[in-house]
C-alpha cells in the first residue's frame, strides 16, 4: 500500500495535487481553512480536515489532520500582498510545533523563487538567495524553520511563476503601457508540471534536497505576453524601447533535470 499523504492547503495547486495522488494510489488528507469545502474534499476521495493557521494559534483538526501521516506537503503561501502584512513565520513555527507532536517525518515545502530577489544572471539551486520583498524574506526563514530540524527530512520545491486554469499573468498585464522589464526572461511553471514534480519526489524519495520548479523555455517578457495576449484575444501589453543587453535572471532546475526527470505541459 502506498504512503499516506498530508496535503496542508487544498487550493489551487493543492486540490488537483491530491486528486493525482489519489489516482496514484496514495491515501490523501487535506486541510482546509473553508468549512464548505470539506464536502467538496471528501467526494473527491480526500480526507478532509478543517485547519486554520494563526499568528496565535493553530486551530480545528490539526492533531486528527497529521495522525498517521508519512509524509506532509505544506502548501500555504505568505499572504503578503496589499494590506495583508501577517507574519509568515510566527504562522510555521506553530505549525511546526504540532509536527513535532505527530509521527510525521518527512516534508515538502511549497516555497517560491522570489527567494532569489535580487540575484542576476543564471540562477540555480546553489545560489544565495537574496530576497527583496517581504514575502521572500518569510519564505527563507519558513524553508529553514523546517531544514534546521535534524528530525525531519524536508524538500523544499521554489516553484516560479505559476500558470494554469483562471492564472496567467497575461490577465494583469494586458493592456498595460510603459513596462520596462521587457527584456527579462521568464520563469514560470505550468499546474500540472507542479504536480508532475511533487510527485517525482515522492516517487523517487528525493529528502533533503532543494529543486526550483521552472519550466527550461525562458523567452524575453516582451515577446512572451505579447504572444500569449494575442493567444488569448487581449490587448497587448507595452513595453518600452528594448535596452542593449538583457537583464533580469533565468532560473533553472538544475537538480530536477540532472536527475533525468523531464517537464512535459510547457507555457504555451
Amino acid at each position: 500500500m502506498k504512503n499516506t499523504i498530508g496535503i496542508m492547503g487544498c487550493g489551487w495547486l493543492g486540490l488537483p495535487l491530491a486528486k493525482s495522488l489519489i489516482q496514484a494510489g496514495y491515501n490523501v488528507h487535506g486541510s482546509t481553512t473553508n468549512k464548505d469545502k470539506l464536502d467538496t474534499l471528501e467526494k473527491e476521495g480526500i480526507k478532509p480536515f478543517m485547519v486554520i493557521l494563526s499568528e496565535e494559534s493553530v486551530t480545528g483538526s490539526i492533531t486528527e489532520f497529521l495522525n498517521k501521516l508519512d509524509i506532509l506537503i505544506i502548501n500555504v503561501p505568505p499572504r503578503l500582498r496589499g494590506n495583508n502584512n501577517e507574519n509568515y513565520v510566527l504562522k510555521m513555527n506553530l505549525l511546526h510545533y504540532e509536527i513535532g507532536k505527530s509521527s510525521v517525518k518527512k516534508i515538502v515545502f511549497v516555497s517560491s523563487t522570489s527567494v532569489y530577489g535580487a540575484a542576476k544572471g543564471e540562477v540555480t539551486e546553489d545560489t544565495l538567495p537574496i530576497p527583496v520583498t517581504e514575502s521572500g524574506r518569510q519564505l527563507v526563514e519558513a524553508e529553514n524553520i523546517f531544514q534546521n530540524d535534524k528530525s525531519l527530512q524536508t524538500t523544499i520545491l521554489r516553484f516560479g511563476g505559476l500558470i494554469g486554469p483562471n492564472r496567467h499573468p497575461v490577465t494583469m498585464l494586458s493592456g498595460k503601457k510603459g513596462l520596462t522589464n521587457g527584456n527579462d526572461p521568464v520563469n514560470l511553471i505550468h499546474l500540472n508540471d507542479c504536480i508532475h514534480l511533487i510527485k517525482t519526489v515522492l516517487e523517487n524519495n528525493w529528502w533533503d534536497q532543494i529543486f526550483n520548479g521552472v519550466y527550461p523555455d525562458h523567452p524575453l517578457k516582451r515577446d512572451y505576453y505579447c504572444q500569449m495576449a494575442d493567444k488569448n484575444k487581449l490587448p497587448k501589453p507595452q513595453y518600452l524601447n528594448p535596452e542593449s543587453l538583457k537583464s533580469g535572471k533565468i532560473i533553472h532546475s538544475r537538480n530536477f533535470l540532472n536527475n533525468n526527470a523531464v517537464f512535459y505541459t510547457g507555457i504555451n
